[in-house]
C-alpha cells in the first residue's frame, strides 16, 4: 500500500481535475456558474471532505484493508462524478 500522503495527494488530484473539467466544459460551452456544474463541484468537495476525514480515522484495526476501501470509495465516487461530467458535456 502507498504511504497516506500519496492516497491524499491521488484523492486532491482527482477530485481536482474533476471540477477542473467542469470549468473547461462549462467556458467551452459558453456558459458559467450552472447548476448542474455547481451540483457537480460541491458533490465533489463534498467527496473530498469524506474520504480525507476517513483517512484520518485513528481507531481502525486494519489500516491496509481500511485504506484499500477509502481508494475503492474514490474510484466509485470519481467514475460517478465523471459520468456526471460528460453529461454536462
Amino acid at each position: 500500500m502507498a504511504s497516506i500522503k500519496n492516497l491524499k495527494k491521488d484523492i486532491n488530484n482527482v477530485l481536482g481535475d474533476i471540477i477542473e473539467g467542469v470549468y473547461i466544459v462549462e467556458a467551452t460551452n459558453g456558459t458559467t456558474h450552472s447548476k448542474e456544474g455547481s451540483a457537480i463541484i460541491d458533490e465533489a468537495i463534498v467527496t473530498f471532505d469524506e474520504l480525507v476525514a476517513k483517512i484520518n480515522k485513528n481507531d481502525v484495526e486494519n489500516k491496509k484493508a481500511h485504506f484499500k476501501e477509502v481508494r475503492k470509495d474514490l474510484e466509485t465516487k470519481a467514475t460517478k462524478l465523471v459520468e456526471d461530467l460528460n453529461k454536462l458535456a
